[in-house]
């Protein structure tokens, strides 16, 4: 499980948000209780706008060179300033988004899953995409594909507590997996885990002070390859990873403001005392 683990218009867009219980704490070794793999349906996925919103911390962090995100990114090691923010994605269809053991998609050739060599592990070709945008002239400064495992990690809905995990092994090269996320739950990337931040003072391409958007798109349009024959389409003709009821409600647009100085512990709705280390994609 992952822990410690919703543009370039400038109007604010925003994604209803359910009241949600606060995902800090893990539901380790949590029993299924009864609960099934509910196929009676479509699911639909979202960006928890309010957790986004919340979230967000900018600080300096000593990013180590043995960082599989510093490596992918380029960006030399050292102390960086870091914009950190947490994403769940929240099932709210009629049914579990199902995917099983990434071995078999792997096997089976479906374009689902990509080996990422640093990880030593599969990764999602396109789970989501972060994006941060310049409200003044609507410049994209940061963007990137995230998605290394989908199980259920928070508990979605608070009036109906829900029923126990299903989805809760990412896998490995050599053990299977069992990844999904079951209605009344949510998947959720912690701030604090590996990758899970833009460096913004990237010497190549620094981003300056200012008011930005912070954008999340799950299982976003792409443009489909002939490896991407059994992806689902929209209407656009457009691929997407997973089949979904709607496929207008999955972006959240926060608006974060980023400051000359963070301070000791932090910017932002999220600010605290930064974490000694990373976590190296934990699962």
């Amino acid at each position: 499980m992952r822990t410690m683990p919703c543009v370039f218009a400038v109007a604010l867009l925003t994604v209803a948000a359910c009241q949600t219980p606060d995902p800090a704490t893990p539901l380790a070794g949590a029993v299924r209780a009864g609960k099934t793999t509910d196929m009676d349906g479509t699911p639909d996925l979202i960006v928890d706008a309010k957790r986004l919103a919340t979230s967000w911390v900018i600080y300096d962090q000593n990013l180590r060179d043995d960082f599989c995100s510093l490596q992918e990114g380029g960006v030399p090691a050292g102390v960086h300033r870091v914009l950190r923010f947490t994403v769940t994605t929240p099932i709210i269809g009629t049914a579990d988004l199902v995917v099983g053991n990434p071995l078999d998609h792997v096997a089976a050739g479906d374009g689902l899953f990509e080996f990422a060599t640093c990880h030593n592990h599969f990764h999602y070709r396109n789970y989501a995409t972060y994006e941060l945008v310049a409200v003044a002239d609507g410049r994209i400064y940061r963007a990137a594909k995230k998605g290394f495992c989908m199980i259920d990690v928070t508990p979605w809905r608070s009036d109906v507590p829900p029923a126990g995990r299903i989805y809760d092994a990412c896998g490995t090269l050599v053990a299977p997996g069992n990844q999904g996320i079951s209605t009344g739950w949510a998947d959720t990337y912690d701030k604090h885990i590996g990758g899970q931040y833009f460096v913004l003072d990237d010497p190549a391409a620094p981003v300056p002070p200012g008011d930005y958007l912070i954008r999340i798109t799950v299982n976003p349009a792409f443009v489909c390859t002939p490896a991407d024959s059994l992806r689902p389409r929209d209407a656009n003709g457009l691929c997407h990873n997973f089949v979904e009821s709607n496929y207008d409600n999955n972006e959240a647009i926060v608006p974060i403001t980023i400051p000359d100085r963070p301070g000791k512990t932090g910017f932002g709705p999220g600010a605290e005392q930064p974490p000694d280390s990373e976590p190296a994609d934990p699962s």
